[in-house]
């Protein structure tokens, strides 16, 4: 581009962790001739048809917005063709088609939660603390026709410490992606890059994958040892949450008590006990045994209800006895 030109950007973003990344964009400078994002969806009680929080920010700070059903839209394809786009960026969006990301002049990057190639997927915030990693990052690439497996542009490594949560290492790599999404324009704007392919990265070890989390995957097992049970529970906090039944004696009765669990301590301590067996003493504690060492929970949530320390929820399951948690 000529040294005195502006690129003409076109963002394509959804959830929370797409707007500090566009509002970086627009504090350096830039022109975003366009936001693309979901259609408003209904939501909350009264159904209400909600925008996303990219499309708030982009109507607060005078954006148009494209709200694309089909990315293959006749329309919505001239309306793109119409902006002239030289770049568009993608945070956190769908996979987009050929027609869409060959449009702009200089290309369309992405931008991913962690260190391709490993942990391509839809997760990979959750994944990288479930698997234990110390390490993870940031990047961007090129888009192409597969999911997450485009040339890359440049990377940031970022540190994850022994008891961080999803949700903290979610804000700490959504700080780190936004100056990173700044420094690829710029790279692009030079024309002076040249793209790495992935497999010419030299990973070492296995590929690890970060597909979408279901309900299940997000049940607590016992049987697996404490610190692999812990990894889950921060891993999915504060959301979707990992969550266990309680099974126990209430008013006479036996009854199951799903609860979510947000905040835990993990426990090195010996034990003869089954895993699933919990011990407290009914005020100020709770404990889970694993198959080795135990779980101490912190900050848990039954259905229906919010999420309250484990003291106030011991206070509130007077009259019940605790048999294990399955």
């Amino acid at each position: 581009m000529a040294a005195d030109a502006t690129p003409r950007i076109v963002y394509m973003g959804t959830p929370e962790f797409a707007v500090e990344p566009l509002k970086t964009i627009v504090d350096a400078g830039y022109n975003i001739a366009a936001v693309v994002t979901v259609p408003d969806k209904p939501a909350g009680r009264g159904l209400k048809l909600q925008p996303s929080p990219v499309k708030i920010f982009a109507e607060q700070n005078g954006i148009p917005v494209l709200q694309p059903e089909k990315l293959k839209n006749a329309n919505f394809l001239k309306s793109l063709s119409d902006i002239k786009p030289d770049i568009a960026v993608v945070v956190a969006f769908r996979m987009l088609p050929r027609e869409v990301w060959q449009l702009p002049k200089l290309g369309t990057f992405n931008l991913h939660a962690s260190l391709l190639p490993q942990y391509r997927g839809a997760a990979p915030i959750n994944w990288a603390i479930i698997n234990g990693e110390t390490e993870t990052g940031v990047t961007t690439f090129l888009l192409d026709e597969q999911i997450d497996t485009g040339n890359i542009l440049l990377q940031k490594k970022v540190q994850i410490s022994e008891n961080e949560t999803a949700g903290e290492l979610h804000d700490k790599l959504m700080h780190e992606g936004s100056k990173l999404v700044v420094d690829t324009i710029k790279l692009m704007e030079s024309g002076n890059y040249k793209p790495i392919p992935q497999d010419q990265l030299g990973v070492v070890g296995e590929l690890k994958s970060a597909p979408k989390i279901f309900k299940e995957t997000c049940r607590i097992d016992w049987n697996e040892p404490y610190h692999k049970v812990f990894n889950l529970i921060r891993g999915l906090s504060p959301y979707p949450t990992a969550w266990a039944e309680l099974r126990a004696i209430k008013n006479g009765a036996e009854t199951i008590i799903p609860v979510k669990i947000f905040n835990a301590e993990g426990l090195a301590i010996q034990h003869g006990e089954l895993p699933g067996t919990v011990k407290t003493d009914g005020k100020t504690y709770l404990h889970t045994y694993c198959s080795t060492g135990a779980i101490s929970l912190k900050t848990v949530q039954q259905a229906g209800k919010k999420a309250i320390p484990i003291d106030e929820f011991l206070r509130g399951m007077q009259n019940t006895k605790f048999i294990e948690m399955l």
